[in-house]
């Protein structure tokens, strides 16, 4: 299997989750609870990394199931929920056999979103509920120097969808791992093209200027 970039900083990355981002991960969690509701049933964590929306989605009356490909991430994940090692484009999941998909923070992480979601359409139950939780694409990445929080400048690199390891923050995830961008229309139409319906769509930022962008989609009844 293919070693995950989150391998080498599984140690790191967890602390960075639980203590460092803390406020970013809390504001993720809102926008998770917003959109996905309350179960029961089994809900799929795609790209669940160490596990530190488990007990959100526990909270929620779900019961939590992660897959991620970084071996190093599932040590922290497995003390927090049920894992199994597995590629998001190719998930180790049958058919119709969720009620729920969530994708956390994870899709810059992933070269083919896209086939990510499509999978995840294929492991809903009809009408369940898919909810994605990310980076803003028109405000963070490679071409979004962030470093003044009031006023973001933006290069030219936004169609760009490329992995970059170009990122205005030296100490954080992006300048260790790097980030595959994907423009806001080619986020959304993946989501239509993949056969779901999208329902809702919402924005959320420290400041006026969004970092999050979070929606919820629905399979056909």
């Amino acid at each position: 299997m293919t070693t995950a970039a989150y391998d080498a900083i599984a140690d790191w990355y967890e602390q960075f989750a639980t203590d460092t981002s803390a406020d970013y991960q809390h504001r993720a969690r809102r926008q998770l609870a917003d959109l996905l509701g309350n179960g029961p049933g089994r809900c799929l964590d795609v790209c669940c990394g160490t596990g530190v929306h488990a007990a959100e989605l526990r909270r929620l009356g779900w019961q939590p199931v992660g897959v991620d490909l970084s071996g190093g991430q599932l040590r922290y994940a497995r003390t927090r929920l049920p894992v199994a090692r597995g590629d998001a484009a190719r998930l180790p999941v049958a058919d119709a056999s969720v009620c729920a998909v969530t994708c956390v923070l994870g899709h810059t992480d992933l070269p083919v979103y896209p086939a990510v979601v499509a999978e995840a359409a294929r492991v809903l139950a009809p009408g369940g509920r898919f909810v994605h939780i990310g980076v803003h694409p028109c405000f963070v990445g490679p071409f979004a120097d962030r470093s003044d929080p009031a006023r973001i400048v933006i290069d030219g690199g936004y169609g760009e969808r490329e992995r970059s390891l170009r990122s205005w923050n030296s100490s954080g995830v992006r300048a260790r791992v790097g980030a595959w961008h994907l423009p806001l229309a080619d986020l959304l139409n993946a989501v239509t093209a993949a056969g779901l319906t999208l329902a809702r769509v919402q924005e959320s930022g420290a400041t006026p200027i969004p970092d999050i962008l979070a929606f919820q989609a629905t399979k056909p009844a």
